[in-house]
């Protein structure tokens, strides 16, 4: 496949992959799905808005920046082969580290509240963490601990773990347009051969 639909394809993927993770951040702020009365009663990572920025806002640039490779004129600057398509792959590959970053920041966010768990009432009638070393994740009677909000913990677990996921699935696509766009930088894209009357790759 050419370095510019390639990256046209990683760019329509991880648009929903954004979306997910943007939506799943929003979603944490309602445990258990119910509107909480004090904001200090949310887990801390929830405000570090890993989905909110690092999956979600900062993959949006990139992901256009993909989107809009293909379109790309092959022939460059005014009809110097000298950039254009190259200085464009070149761009999308320091939009990819950008993208990479942030889904990095995500998953990481999302890693250490799934091995923390989330902040709730515990039984000494104070807000807190009642788990500790995710021993939570094996142990499912452990949930009792938390006496609100209602269902916090699979509620915080499953988006937290979509967070995991999503970023980690981005951090892949955006290392692959990494490469992707090296190869385009250095290589050309193949839809450019024989363009403005060369005979190879600009």
């Amino acid at each position: 496949m050419c370095t510019g639909g390639c990256a046209r394809c990683l760019g329509g993927t991880l648009i929903p992959l954004a979306f997910f993770g943007f939506l799943a951040n929003i979603l944490l702020f309602f445990p258990g799905g119910k509107v909480i009365d004090d904001n200090d009663h949310l887990s801390q990572e929830i405000w570090f808005f890993g989905g909110i920025l690092g999956s979600g806002v900062l993959m949006i640039f990139p992901a256009l920046v993909f989107l809009g490779l293909k379109n790309n004129d092959c022939c460059g600057c005014c009809g110097n082969k000298g950039c254009g398509k190259r200085f464009a792959m070149f761009t999308s590959t320091i939009f990819a580290v950008v993208g990479f970053l942030g889904a990095g920041y995500s998953f990481i966010i999302s890693a250490i509240s799934i091995n923390k768990g989330p902040k709730c009432l515990m039984a000494n009638s104070t807000w807190g963490y009642p788990f500790h070393d995710g021993d939570y994740l094996n142990d499912e009677a452990l949930w009792n601990k938390c006496r609100e909000p209602l269902n916090v913990v699979p509620w915080n677990l499953t988006l937290f773990s979509i967070l995991l996921v999503v970023g980690g699935i981005q951090m892949v696509l955006c290392a692959i347009q990494v490469v992707n766009g090296l190869l385009g930088t250095l290589c050309g894209d193949c839809q450019c051969c024989g363009c403005c009357g060369g005979d190879g790759p600009v």
